[in-house]
């Protein structure tokens, strides 16, 4: 009789029936199945007087695919359950098992999703790991309590709609940088630089102490004191090695799409987990990279003999590079491996016909910075040379890249250019003469505002939260307004610094870096066996709650902004609300009186409708979202998501579009 396997994933189950052939039935739960109830106090979902015993329910929808599961597994001996290897997957096999009342029951997990992997993982299936149950149980326990009973207190005295474990943190980082940015005092300073034919020298030192010029009469001075004649000091020449990346973690996958790809996280993961379920080429389907939700850098045995070998023969011996030895961290889920295609052999350029041309971008930085952690070092000749002028010491530095190394396929995504210097041993006395000395002017610039790759590089440095996590965070910050992006740059909006501000006032000892890089290490003992799961939360329960309640008490409610306008409705005054869909104005009176004052609609024309003559403008959906409608509707029902250019489409006619900065046809890149 045949074994049914249960995955998450709706595509992951396509690609993995394919593998195991007609014995298996694969059909998936399309994620989570249940989630904590809101009975009990305050509608957690949990008896904290109970060891904060959960109570779960189906979720929304859920309902009939546990039916239709219960029914489906009389006719199987055996139930493979085969979600991701992490601690979420872990806890949805778990619930698979606990809600369909499983007696027989294999847990298999995989890092890949290539017929090799799946067939060696079916042959050595094991339990479910309740350590690692219990600690994404006591996350999700964490960020309900802080998530509910925190959100209705900033509901009730701010204009936020929530606050979170983790959230609040990254939020109080772009706060507090942009508290440093307007306490700025910005310096002057100087910099002097000689010019020579071909190349030039810094001021850096003055009597062997490092230089620091201050004012423009401090750099006037010290011209007057050089000459034309620079005598060479020194000259250092040495070979230095320069090693390759680390294979991605998702951490540093979501940081350097963001910076080289311009991808933002979310759309980032969205890509990576449709690389790892599954795409379908020529004569196969395949996961073409492994499991994109990681904290490690290590690779498998068997894929560095592979692409050793790989690149012995495609680059020659002298390429072969080595495993790198990192540090080891405490909160690396070592078991995982890193980001990697599941096969070397697999280029980017075998696989482009079947990727759209985002996944194909994603891929190929994928195989491309896997590739070159396991190339050799690349090997620089560097040149300094020293200048003295009248005690006052110039330097220029030169570089001559003498073997690529690793820099052969990597130097699209990190560039390392020759700077060359001239033979200086054909220089008459010792001597150089420059064409020309400068000053030039600066000041000291602010610390940048976070960008999403700099705030997922600072959250992962500080501990807070998980690689799966960041994405989340930052989407939750944008759509609750706390934050807006500027030129790609996190801005905290006045609600959000509002938030952060009520928080540090009541909050301070649990919503900060420190406790909540405690909290992720506590977590991660339960996953390990060596911390109990219900004693955690007690802790937590006992330092937050008197907190809370005194916060109840005494936070002073922030009055909404009034507009200078009378509510036509009751004549109270109106005053600016916010939602998550936006700000509106409506009754200071509510909720007694629930007068909204309806904008004014702008019609903004932005070009002829390819169907019926009239005007595409743009339109709002019920909840705010922007689309590109007819003017004629409901006659005429042409529309559109992205905002067209009203130019055509010279293959099939159609509007071309802006989407993700470029203009395509949504027709022709279906």
């Amino acid at each position: 009789m045949k074994e049914l396997v249960i995955v998450e994933s709706p595509s992951k189950s396509k690609t993995i029936e394919k593998y195991l052939g007609k014995d298996y039935k694969v059909t998936s739960s399309k994620g989570h199945i249940r989630d904590l109830a809101t009975t009990g106090k305050y509608g957690l979902g949990v008896d904290i007087e109970d060891n904060f015993k959960p109570n779960y329910k189906a979720i929304k929808g859920k309902g009939k695919l546990i039916t239709d599961l219960k029914k489906e597994i009389k006719n199987y001996d055996d139930v493979i359950l085969a979600t991701d290897p992490d601690r979420e997957g872990e806890a949805i096999s778990w619930h698979l098992k606990d809600s369909l009342g499983l007696k027989n029951y294999k847990r298999v997990v995989f890092n890949e999703i290539t017929k090799d992997a799946i067939k060696e993982a079916f042959k050595n299936p094991r339990d479910i790991d309740m350590d690692l149950v219990h600690s994404q149980e006591a996350r999700r326990i964490l960020d309900r309590i802080i998530g509910f009973r925190l959100s209705n207190l900033m509901r009730s005295k701010t204009d936020g709609t929530s606050a979170g474990r983790v959230q609040s943190v990254a939020l109080k980082l772009i706060v507090d940088r942009e508290r440093e940015i307007e306490t700025f005092k910005s310096e002057e300073y100087y910099t002097i630089t000689a010019i020579f034919n071909e190349f030039d020298a810094e001021l850096f030192k003055y009597k062997n102490k490092k230089i620091e010029i201050k004012s423009e009469k401090e750099a006037n001075d010290t011209l007057d004191k050089l000459s034309n004649s620079f005598k060479i000091e020194d000259i250092e020449r040495k070979e230095t090695k320069k090693r390759s990346k680390l294979p991605f973690t998702t951490s540093t996958m979501t940081q350097m799409a963001s910076n080289r790809l311009g991808f933002t996280a979310s759309k980032t993961m969205r890509i990576a987990q449709k690389l790892y379920e599954g795409i379908d080429l020529l004569n196969e389907t395949v996961g073409l990279i492994s499991y994109m939700r990681t904290d490690s850098v290590r690779l498998s045995d068997v894929f560095v003999t592979e692409t050793k070998e790989f690149i012995k023969n495609k680059y020659g011996n002298e390429y072969i590079g080595y495993v790198k030895k990192v540090k080891k961290n405490d909160n690396v889920q070592d078991a995982h491996e890193a980001i990697r295609p599941t096969s070397v052999l697999r280029t980017p350029e075998s696989v482009k016909d079947y990727l759209d041309k985002d996944e194909f971008k994603l891929y190929n930085l994928i195989y491309v910075r896997t590739l070159a952690s396991l190339m050799s070092d690349a090997i620089l000749d560097k040149t300094s040379v020293v200048f003295d002028n009248n005690d006052y010491k110039f330097k220029t530095n030169g570089q001559i890249v003498k073997f690529d190394g690793y820099l052969k396929i990597y130097n699209n995504y990190e560039e390392v250019s020759d700077k060359t210097l001239p033979d200086f041993s054909n220089y008459k006395s010792n001597v150089v003469v420059s064409k020309k000395i400068e000053k030039e002017q600066h000041f000291t610039n602010p610390p940048s505002r976070y960008t999403e790759a700099s705030l997922i590089k600072e959250l992962e440095k500080l501990g807070i939260g998980r690689p799966s996590t960041y994405a989340t965070i930052i989407d939750i910050l944008k759509k609750r307004l706390y934050i807006e992006v500027n030129e790609k740059k996190f801005v905290p909006t006045k609600t959000g610094i509002q938030i952060t501000d009520k928080l540090q006032e009541f909050f301070s000892d649990i919503i900060n870096v420190e406790y909540t890089k405690e909290m992720e290490s506590d977590l991660d003992k339960i996953a390990e066996g060596n911390e109990v799961w219900y004693e955690l939360l007690k802790r937590f329960y006992n330092d937050f709650d008197p907190l809370l309640n005194k916060a109840f008490k005494n936070m002073e409610k922030d009055e909404p902004e009034k507009v200078g306008e009378k509510c036509p409705e009751c004549g109270k005054d109106l005053v600016v609300r916010k939602s998550k869909y936006g700000s509106f104005v409506g009754c200071s009176g509510y909720p007694e009186c629930k007068y909204i004052k309806k904008e004014e609609v702008k019609i903004i024309e932005i070009c002829d409708c390819p169907k019926c003559g009239g005007k595409i403008v743009e339109k709002k959906t019920k909840r705010g979202k922007v689309f590109y409608g007819c003017n004629n509707y409901p006659n005429c029902k042409y529309a559109l998501w992205d905002k067209p250019t009203g130019k055509v489409c010279d293959k099939c006619g159609n509007l071309l579009v802006i989407k993700n900065d470029e203009e395509i046809c949504t027709e022709c890149n279906k």
